[in-house]
């Protein structure tokens, strides 16, 4: 069995723990609508394993859950619709809606016009850096922590630190699982948290302190830092028109 086939089986194995917990979620947190792309998406996400998890990459950027307009429309992480088909060469597949989708945001798949800033600006971000994709994946990787889309009666996206941790611990659990099979399967041996939520979590998946590096189940040493994330809600993302975030990310990747 390939990288790519042992990811698939990774992340099915973290979609099925999920699905599960979706009905507990909605039905005990302020979550109104808790979507996983994991599933729905997953004529795209297994494109993305298959064409780019087995170039060598031994980072790992690790992002935090999907956004609306991003993976929850094309199954990648930080995929704006765009970059996910011109850049990362995924092929538009037809999506099933779940039953339980927020009315005000639609899975639109690869058609949604829409763009994510946070994708647009990490992937094009990689494509000035490395020149290719072919090169970004021989270098990175990325995946999400958690592949729940989580929605607020009004549509607005909660992450899930802002959740009870009496009903996220057993799911973040998991997906701490799920990181260290990607750490192992891709013999990572550096993670680079997308904001501080992001790094901690990695913190707490490879048993880190807050500071210095982890240890992945076979004992090997993994590095551990963060660079700042490009939300267009974040100052940081947003200064000096984006040319601050993008020499934070390059001298992360430099380090």
């Amino acid at each position: 069995m390939d990288i790519s086939e042992q990811l698939a089986q990774a992340a099915q194995r973290l979609s099925a723990i999920c699905d599960d917990a979706i009905p507990v979620i909605e039905k005990k947190t302020i979550v109104a609508h808790a979507t996983n792309p994991l599933n729905y998406a997953w004529p795209h996400h297994e494109q993305y394993l298959e064409k780019w998890g087995k170039m060598g990459a031994h980072t790992l950027l690790l992002g935090m859950n999907p956004g609306p307009w991003g993976m929850a429309q094309t199954g990648v992480p930080f995929g704006a619709t765009e970059v996910a088909q011109s850049f990362l060469g995924i092929k538009p597949r037809q999506l099933n809606t779940p039953h339980n989708a927020h009315p005000k945001r639609p899975i639109e798949g690869m058609a949604l016009e829409r763009q994510e800033i946070s994708g647009t600006r990490l992937w094009n971000l990689m494509h000035q850096y490395y020149g290719s994709a072919e090169a970004t994946f021989q270098n990175i990787f990325v995946v999400n922590h958690c592949p729940l889309l989580l929605l607020g009666a009004t549509g607005k996206n909660i992450t899930p630190n802002n959740l009870p941790a009496a009903i996220m611990t057993p799911i973040l659990k998991a997906c701490d699982e799920h990181l260290l099979d990607v750490v192992d399967i891709m013999g990572i041996t550096r993670i680079i948290g997308v904001g501080k939520y992001a790094e901690q979590r990695a913190r707490l998946a490879l048993k880190a302190g807050k500071t210095g590096n982890g240890t992945s189940r076979d004992g090997r040493t993994i590095r551990i830092e963060t660079c700042w994330h490009p939300s267009p809600a974040s100052p940081l993302a947003n200064r000096n028109d984006g040319a601050d975030w993008r020499e934070n990310v390059k001298s992360v990747l430099e380090g």
